[in-house]
């Protein structure tokens, strides 16, 4: 018998816990914090990605809204009709007129002035025409201008002046507008008393002159009541159908029914010369209306075959004061005789009726009709409204229509803005921006080309400066300068780029420009010289011995080329008056003029070209040199211990490797350039033309728009055009920067394996 041992087991606590050492938990805690500021961090930026694409069409979007009115069509309708009164069919004188608001009308007859209510009609104020001694009224016609004056031809041969009026006054809160017509003094203008059949009445501050066509054919003018009537008809070979005076009472030109137009100086009143002739439509082709557009330079001429042209005195000759009549725009043609033509008192815009009631508006500058209403009875008389917003016409069976015009930009084409245009005054069709005048007849010229032209002289000659400083300013940095020394000149050359252009505008314009006109053949020479002198500089370092050149600190020998760069520009300086004697004939000015026929202007390309190309040499420098430095050195090292050159890795290898990086800088540099306003703005002449001369001043699109909008009225022509201009610029950098992408990127793809 065995004795059994009992064993006391402890309860079983179950499996072990082991706790996690503080040391493997944090790492943990710290990967899921990462990992939350890394997806907020990626979140954030997509965010300001997808914000700045936004903003970018934003900005696009607001540009196309503002821009976009320019090319909307000219719009009408008609808002009235009435009868005013049936003409007289053996005279048919009338004319008909508004006032500036277009809430009054009227209507003169040869017995009678009725002023209506628009576009109702109805009568509002009437008075007869009463003339001492009374005599019938036989023709009417209306003094170009602000001013309703109109003049009245009777039957026995004499003018009797006509001044309407319009008095505004505030009753109640409500405008009333009160017409008045008040007959002066009558004149005699045929001494042998005929008839007027046609008549010309122009009023102006220098005194009335008024021309008549009698019954009998004959043709008198007269100047001021008190003169003494001339008879033209010896100096005009043909039936007369038209007639025109200036507003200033200086030139009568006479259409005849054979096409031809006859010229006369008027000015001095007593003594008429008739100063040529021109033809104007084919043989048998009667010319049967005339009118000067705003400005008097500009003759609209109508056709018995509805042709509609715009004709003006051009000079023969670049050197000649003499001028002739020529054809400068062909408008749409009416399908009848042209009967009426009433110019804008505002622009160069003007209305041509003809014979079977059509109305037409067109425009002189750009070459355009605008609008065509169809009518009915042949037109006898239309007004184009004071603001170029509306029109009024009477036709022969005395039906007057209204119509209500909205056409706020009828000057402006991608013609006009692109191509030549003829216009008052010049000789031939140019490219010019002019946007404003002293005078209300100015003829706005809105060219774009030159300013465009202006912003690609200006980039061109920036970057013939920057390019090759920055570009080898770099190569050397990167590749040859000791560390140390590169460690001081790459931060002070980068600082540079901080540099307000305002300031360098500013020192440009009043410093440098005078300073290069007094040194430029000093300037020129050291284009020469200072190369040579480095040449030769480091040519004599080459044989100083190595044994002193070991022991010389690094860099030393870049700043050994500082007194040879000072000495050289010095000597050069000190020689310009023998230079420009030599070289020039002591006047360098007169020199180009004779030589190139090219003048010197102070505020010039060649000073934006030092400037503007100082200013964006730190971009172009600071992107080039890290994409040279970020080649990798194992690369660099690999060519050199294979025996090749430094000189041949560079432009074998480094250059290869690098060339994505110097193309984006010279793109930044070109986008930097054609934005650039405040130093073309200050160092040129801001003159719009269109010449490669580095000696000439230009206008780039930047500087246009801060020199235009302060005075340009919202929502005006000038100011779409600006905006226009900015989004030029909007689409030039755009376009740019994505070729520049796309081409980066192709580079990048064919030269990833260095």
């Amino acid at each position: 018998m065995s004795n059994d041992t009992l064993v006391a087991v402890p309860n079983d606590p179950g499996p072990a816990i082991t706790p996690t050492p503080p040391s493997i938990a944090a790492p943990a805690a710290r990967r899921r914090a990462r990992t939350l500021v890394d997806s907020l961090a990626a979140f954030f930026i997509s965010l300001g990605g997808i914000g700045i694409i936004l903003s970018i069409l934003a900005i696009l979007l607001f540009l196309v809204k503002e821009v976009a009115p320019l090319f909307f069509l000219a719009t009408g309708k008609q808002t009235g009709q009435f009868t005013a009164f049936p003409l007289d069919a053996s005279h048919q004188a009338a004319v008909v007129g508004l006032e500036e608001q277009q809430e009054i009308g009227y209507t003169v007859s040869p017995t009678r002035i009725a002023f209506f209510s628009l576009p109702s009609g109805r009568v509002v104020h009437e008075q007869p025409i009463a003339v001492s001694p009374a005599s019938t009224m036989t023709a009417i016609a209306r003094s170009s201008g602000k001013e309703d004056r109109l003049g009245l031809g009777t039957e026995d041969g004499r003018v009797v002046p006509l001044a309407i009026d319009f008095t505004s006054a505030y009753e109640s809160g409500q405008r009333v507008i009160s017409p008045s017509a008040s007959v002066g003094s009558p004149f005699q203008i045929d001494p042998t008393g005929k008839a007027i059949r046609r008549l010309v009445y122009q009023f102006s501050d220098a005194g009335t002159g008024a021309v008549a066509l009698t019954e009998t054919g004959r043709v008198w003018y007269v100047r001021n009541s008190g003169g003494s009537p001339v008879d033209l008809t010896a100096n005009v070979s043909s039936t007369v159908t038209a007639l025109v005076l200036d507003t200033r009472n200086e030139t009568l030109s006479v259409g005849t029914a054979d096409g031809r137009l006859f010229h006369f100086d008027v000015r001095e009143a007593s003594r008429p010369v008739l100063t040529g002739t021109s033809s104007i439509a084919p043989a048998g082709v009667a010319i049967t209306s005339l009118a000067y557009l705003i400005g008097d330079r500009s003759l609209v001429v109508g056709t018995a075959a509805g042709e509609v042209s715009v004709w003006m005195p051009v000079r023969v000759s670049a050197e000649s004061d003499r001028t002739h009549l020529r054809l400068i725009h062909r408008l749409a043609s009416h399908p009848a005789a042209v009967t009426a033509i009433s110019p804008s008192q505002r622009d160069k815009g003007f209305l041509t009726g003809d014979s079977s009631g059509n109305l037409y508006m067109h425009y002189s500058t750009s070459e355009r009709t605008l609008l065509r209403f169809p009518g009915g009875d042949a037109i006898q008389a239309a007004w184009f409204a004071p603001k170029a917003n509306g029109a009024i016409v009477l036709d022969r069976s005395g039906q007057v229509r209204t119509y209500s015009i909205q056409n706020p930009h009828p000057e402006i084409t991608f013609a006009t803005l692109f191509q030549p245009v003829w216009y008052e005054g010049y000789d031939k069709p140019e490219q010019v921006w002019q946007s404003s005048s002293g005078g209300d007849d100015f003829e706005p010229k809105f060219g774009l080309t030159p300013l465009i032209f202006g912003t690609l002289k200006g980039t061109m000659y920036a970057l013939l400066l920057a390019v090759p400083l920055a570009v080898l300013a770099a190569v050397y940095t990167s590749m040859f300068m000791h560390p140390d020394l590169r460690a001081w000149i790459k931060p002070i050359i980068e600082i540079m780029a901080a540099l307000p252009t305002v300031v360098l505008g500013f020192l440009a314009g009043l410093w440098m420009a005078p300073l290069l006109q007094r040194i430029f053949p000093a300037v020129l020479v050291m284009m020469v010289v200072v190369p040579a002198a480095v040449i030769a500089a480091a040519v004599l370092w080459q044989l100083v011995p190595r044994s002193m050149r070991v022991n010389l600190h690094a860099g030393v020998e870049a700043l050994v080329l500082v007194p040879v760069l000072i000495a050289a520009v010095a000597v050069c300086l000190s020689l310009n008056g023998q230079i420009e004697s030599l070289l020039f004939g002591s006047n360098y000015k007169g020199w180009l003029a004779d030589v190139f026929g090219v003048r010197y202007d102070q505020r010039n390309a060649l000073v934006v070209g030092f400037t503007m190309g100082f200013a964006i040499i730190p971009i172009i420098f600071s992107v080039s040199e890290e994409a040279l430095s970020n080649v990798p050195r194992n690369l660099i090292a690999g060519s050199l211990a294979l025996g090749a050159t430094n000189w041949q890795t560079l432009s074998r290898l480094v250059f290869v490797s690098a060339s994505p990086g110097i193309f984006s800088a010279l793109m930044i540099g070109f986008g930097r350039a054609v934005g650039e306003t405040m130093i073309v703005l200050m160092a040129t002449g801001n003159t719009p033309i269109m010449d490669w001369s580095m000696f000439d001043g230009f206008r780039t699109l930047s500087a246009n728009i801060a020199v235009e909008i302060p005075e340009a009225p919202h929502g005006g022509t000038l100011y779409r055009i600006l905006f226009f201009a900015a989004l030029l610029l909007f689409a030039m950098t755009f376009l740019l920067n994505t070729v520049a992408e796309v081409i980066r990127q192709r580079l990048r793809n064919k030269y990833s394996q260095f």
